[in-house]
């Protein structure tokens, strides 16, 4: 198994949960596909799209069991970053965590799988 990560409002998961699936954030409907990170992209991500923002989740999932509808596209500093084209099925998540805020703005990023 191998993990991405996806930083969601907790107010916006929740939602999902209750709809049984998690069609994207306004940036991913915008953007066409739902942003992703690797474990080793997740703290730039949290500095560069979340800096400040609590009441966040940190969303595991499963990178196997998203099928063909996984890309691996380059974004950022050149690098490769999954987007899923299509909603994500809450059965590919692995764990859920808190996303802590300091008090400087920044995140409290636990240690994550590869």
């Amino acid at each position: 198994m191998h993990a991405i990560y996806k930083i969601c409002p907790a107010s916006a998961w929740r939602e999902a949960e209750r709809q049984g699936v998690f069609r994207g954030s306004p940036d991913d409907i915008r953007d066409g596909f739902i942003h992703f990170s690797t474990a080793a992209q997740v703290a730039e991500t949290a500095d560069k799209h979340f800096f400040g923002q609590s009441g966040l989740f940190l969303i595991a999932v499963d990178a196997d069991a998203l099928g063909k509808a996984l890309r691996w596209e380059r974004s950022r500093n050149d690098e490769l970053f999954p987007h899923l084209y299509g909603e994500l099925d809450l059965g590919a998540v692995i764990r859920i965590f808190d996303l802590h805020t300091r008090s400087d703005g920044s995140h409290d990023i636990p240690e994550l799988e590869p």
